[in-house]
């Protein structure tokens, strides 16, 4: 997979938001030691966005390394109007997502962590299917996958035509 440049969060405008929080118990000596797992979605709602995963024995405390992890892990989604240019399948896991453009005034037709995730993106109308496992992490890291595979046209049609120019002069 080609290396993506690095998105400075500082620059963006980002809004945070929860998806899952998962509770946690480990069994000791003494009884039960609880702990968090928290999943958060950050996006400017301009086509940047970002999964984070944070772990901590109270819940502020994972929801802060959660949203340090999104915006850490931001991707630039290409856009085309509203929608995304093209549909796009993934699986994560045992969860499998599928993102399809849709006409404006369509809307998010969405659940849980895909809509989030498209939402965090400033999407505004994109039709999806989840399938496979409901579980919200790999649902997250899926959409996540599929908005990271998604190319703008133009620009992958001019780089396509560079290789092919430059692959028809170097031949020998």
């Amino acid at each position: 997979m080609e290396q993506t440049e690095k998105i400075n969060p500082s620059d963006l405008n980002l809004t945070e938001k929860l998806i899952h929080v998962n509770r946690v118990a480990k069994v000791v000596k003494r009884g039960r030691r609880f702990s968090f797992s928290v999943l958060v979605v950050v996006g400017d709602g301009e086509g940047h966005v970002g999964a984070g995963l944070g772990k901590a024995r109270e819940v502020p405390a994972a929801i802060r390394k959660a949203g340090a992890v999104a915006r850490k892990n931001l991707i630039r989604v290409p856009m085309d109007g509203s929608t995304i240019p093209y549909e796009v399948i993934t699986k994560f896991g045992a969860a499998k997502v599928m993102l399809k453009p849709a006409a404006p005034g369509t809307g998010v037709i969405a659940g849980g962590g895909v809509r989030a995730t498209v939402e965090a993106a400033g999407i505004k109308d994109i039709l999806t299917k989840s399938m496979g496992s409901p579980n919200p992490v790999n649902v997250v890291r899926a959409t996540m996958l599929a908005l990271s595979q998604l190319r703008d046209p133009k620009q992958e049609l001019a780089r396509r035509k560079l290789v092919t120019t430059t692959a028809e002069g170097s031949g020998g």
